[in-house]
């Protein structure tokens, strides 16, 4: 510093006469000179200055902040903009994937959970059917922090209630509870889903269990036999054709390694969708879930199910021959998925067909002309094309040939003539009463949110109902019956005793 300001004393007009005054080697020595003396006069300077300035400003001192607390950020969350659709119901779907959708009813202190796991028959394969409805099972058996039962007690105790169910497409959890028990069941959710307990000793005892049930409603019971094999012939290369409950050798081979891989894979947080119904904000929702689901991690999505069932190409049959005292006689029909336009149309014929006493098949089969007990009608509405199935009771020593050639011949008197404009009319106005007392509840509101949004993309869709139901025609109707009521595309089933087999080879 002290010769930057010689050398700058130097270059002033007063250097460089002195520096003219002098000769060179003169010059040198005292520009030299110059400079050092300048810089020890500059340093005294800066010394003094140093010195007067400690002693005349005020001393600072580092001021660490306050840590401060984290503040949770409002969730960013979707509410639908279509006509129809309540404002009120919203949906989230969290960074590992978890599907909520959340629908407000403050009419009651009480809150429905669902939970849709896509884990179903379809998703199995032979030597691990019947795993989805295993799980079903293990998942009220205790968890690596709560021992087998006391799921149940907790939830029990702070007022709740659960159940679940199992199907070819899923797995759905049911809790009902008041609202002071909210924290309570997500916790109890996370802890099973995050940490379900698969322990060989319960794995063993509950596989008992399954077995003990798979007798009970299939092996014991006719009609479960008989439905069981319906499905097996009807589809060929599908896995709709594995009974949801699984194979007798299948239960008794499951492996460890086996379940741990399913949980793993299946009851992944971006496999499911969970909605919520009654006394809740979506904000507490999708806070509350942040909290207890956002630790559990994102698995790599299940593998797909490719296989499509080919088209039928000719009538299958089948005949059981047990003691019964009463033969059965099943019918089954390819037909569409649940989000298949034609699927709706279905429902409204098959309501005309076989929906109470007042119904097509009741009236001519059971009540006029006394061949049958008793007949219905369903449709499995699934991610796949499934099935339209009739089932009837017949009384002992019918003639089941002619029973069947009776409901044949009504089916196909649709498909040629239609239905009348007060059969439609009164199928509507029953499909439409079912729709507004399901929501009009809690649960039902859940359940049909759920439904809606897994089987159809969208929980939008079922606000479109009322709207598509009015729109249906008896043409459409009458071109449903014609394109799935085909004799190629049957499968036809017999559960009779010995003896009524006898009878007919008479």
């Amino acid at each position: 510093m002290a010769l930057i300001f010689a050398w700058v004393y130097e270059i002033t007009p007063q250097g460089l006469k002195k520096g003219i005054d002098v000769d060179q080697t003169q010059s040198i020595v005292y520009k030299t000179g110059q400079k050092l003396n300048a810089a020890v006069a500059v340093l005294a300077v800066l010394g003094v200055a140093a010195l007067i300035g400690e002693k005349l400003l005020p001393e600072f001192e580092l001021i660490r902040p306050e840590p401060v607390e984290e503040i949770p950020l409002r969730p960013v969350y979707d509410s639908s903009e279509a006509a129809g659709v309540p404002k009120e119901i919203t949906s989230y779907t969290m960074a590992n994937g978890l599907r909520i959708i959340v629908w407000p009813d403050h009419d009651i202190p009480n809150v429905v959970m669902y939970n849709f796991v896509r884990a179903g028959g379809r998703n199995e394969y032979p030597g691990i059917t019947g795993l989805s409805h295993f799980f079903e099972h293990m998942m009220f058996n205790g968890t690596t922090k709560l021992k087998p039962g006391e799921f149940d007690r907790i939830m029990e105790a702070a007022g709740g209630a659960n159940n679940a169910y199992t199907s070819n497409d899923l797995t759905v959890y049911q809790n009902w509870f008041p609202r002071s028990a909210l924290k309570t069941i997500l916790e109890l959710e996370a802890d099973r889903l995050q940490n379900l307990a698969i322990d060989p000793d319960v794995v063993e005892s509950e596989r008992g269990v399954v077995y003990s049930e798979r007798r009970l409603r299939i092996d014991n019971d006719n009609w479960g036999r008989l439905y069981e094999q319906m499905r097996a012939t009807a589809f060929v290369a599908h896995p709709y054709q594995f009974p949801v409950i699984g194979w007798p050798s299948d239960i008794e081979n499951w492996t460890q390694e086996d379940l741990e891989w399913y949980f793993k894979t299946y009851y992944a947080p971006n496999n499911s969708t969970m909605v919520f119904a009654g006394a809740v904000s979506p904000e507490e929702i999708f806070l509350l879930a942040e909290q207890y689901f956002a630790p559990i991690p994102r698995q790599q999505p299940p593998p797909p199910v490719r296989t499509i069932e080919p088209e039928q190409a000719g009538e299958r049959r089948l005949v059981i021959e047990k003691e019964a005292q009463t033969p059965l006689l099943h019918l089954a029909f390819h037909a569409g998925r649940a989000s298949d336009p034609e699927t709706q149309q279905m429902q409204l014929l098959l309501n005309i067909l076989t929906g109470g006493n007042s119904s097509r098949l009741h009236r001519l089969l059971v009540e006029e002309e006394q061949i049958a007990l008793s007949v219905g009608g369903m449709q499995r509405e699934g991610f796949d094309p499934g099935l339209v199935y009739f089932y009837l009771t017949l009384p002992p020593g019918a003639d089941i040939d002619a029973v069947e050639a009776r409901v044949l011949e009504e089916l196909r008197r649709v498909a040629v003539a239609g239905v009348t404009r007060a059969e439609l009319g009164k199928a509507r106005n029953i499909v439409l009463a079912d729709f507004w007392r399901e929501i009009a509840t809690i649960n039902g509101k859940a359940s049909a949110l759920g439904n809606f949004d897994v089987f159809t993309g969208s929980y939008e869709n079922l606000f479109s109902l009322p709207e598509d139901v009015n729109a249906i025609t008896s043409q459409q109707l009458q071109a449903v019956a014609a394109k799935v009521f085909r004799p190629n595309n049957m499968t036809v089933g017999v559960l009779r005793s010995p003896a009524d087999a006898a009878g007919a080879a008479k």
